[in-house]
């Protein structure tokens, strides 16, 4: 399977759960495939065109993957294994899914295992999330763009801003719209910082990430 992931980022230690490729039990079960007797392939493919598969055979309360993998450009070298399911019970009633990380030494239970030479957990592939490699600038325009999907605004911090939605309070919609702004000017002053227009000054960045209520 080209090491499920193993080239994107993994031998390096320092990659994001978006450089791998995951295998998302809430996914499998929402799809009916964690029934015992079932042996299907699962695939990853990016504009239609197949990145990399695996065999799943499912058991009573165990999946067993199937694939071939290599490190470095070295021989492939099958592997088969199984990963334990938990089953958890739900508010509303029904069950719910789990993983148990196959790891040497781990077992944690989690949703999404990341495939490397073995799938396991964001830990034991020391992966962190996106948003934790971002600029404090970054960080801004993502949050500043949640707000206008709040506010039904068109997404983009570069795009106008539009009117207060229906039924939302003016109050509601002031306060909105201070945060919004503030993220804004934190996210094009780093901008311009780093294209060079003006000296990086990081005064107030962090009243504008964490606006007091």
């Amino acid at each position: 399977m080209g090491g499920s992931g193993s080239g994107r980022g993994y031998q390096g230690g320092k990659a994001t759960t978006y450089d791998m490729r995951k295998l998302d039990v809430r996914r499998l079960q929402r799809d009916g495939l964690l029934q015992p007797g079932l042996a299907f392939g699962w695939q990853w493919t990016c504009n239609g065109e197949e990145l990399a598969s695996i065999q799943i055979r499912t058991e009573v309360d165990r999946v067993m993957l199937s694939y071939r993998s290599r490190n470095n450009g070295g021989e492939w070298q099958p592997m088969e294994y199984p990963v334990t399911l938990e089953w958890t019970p739900c508010h509303l009633g029904g069950r719910r899914a789990w993983f148990h990380c196959p790891a040497r030494g781990c077992g944690q239970r989690v949703a999404i295992l990341y495939g490397g030479t073995i799938f396991a957990c964001r830990h034991c592939h020391k992966l962190s999330y996106p948003c934790q490699r971002e600029t404090a600038d970054d960080r801004a325009a993502r949050r500043a763009d949640t707000i206008r999907r709040r506010l039904s605004w068109e997404p983009g911090i570069l795009n106008g801003e539009g009117g207060k939605p229906k039924g939302m309070h003016w109050r509601t919609f002031e306060r909105l719209t201070a945060e919004h702004d503030a993220f804004v000017r934190v996210s094009l002053a780093g901008m311009a910082a780093r294209l060079g227009l003006i000296e990086r000054r990081l005064d107030g960045v962090g009243d504008a990430l964490h606006p007091k209520s």
